[in-house]
């Protein structure tokens, strides 16, 4: 397993970007996901803010919340 694997390991979502995923950005995408589905993007830190606001820009943000490495996705 690579580091570019990130379905494997619990690494932010941002593009490029290494470093552990501590929050869960719960989104969907009304247009084709049922109204109780969410998908999760892991942020770090650092990219939390752009990660949401990109999210919430389209209405797609739901939740936001801490992340454990034990977290079931």
């Amino acid at each position: 397993m690579s580091l570019d694997d990130k379905s494997e390991l619990d690494l932010c979502s941002a593009k490029g970007c290494k470093a552990p995923g501590v929050w869960q950005l719960r989104w969907n995408n009304p247009k084709i996901h049922t109204p109780e589905r969410r998908k999760i993007w892991l942020a770090c830190d650092e990219h939390r803010d752009s990660l949401g606001s990109f999210l919430s820009s389209r209405g797609f943000l739901k939740e936001t919340e801490a992340h454990s490495p034990n977290d079931a996705r």
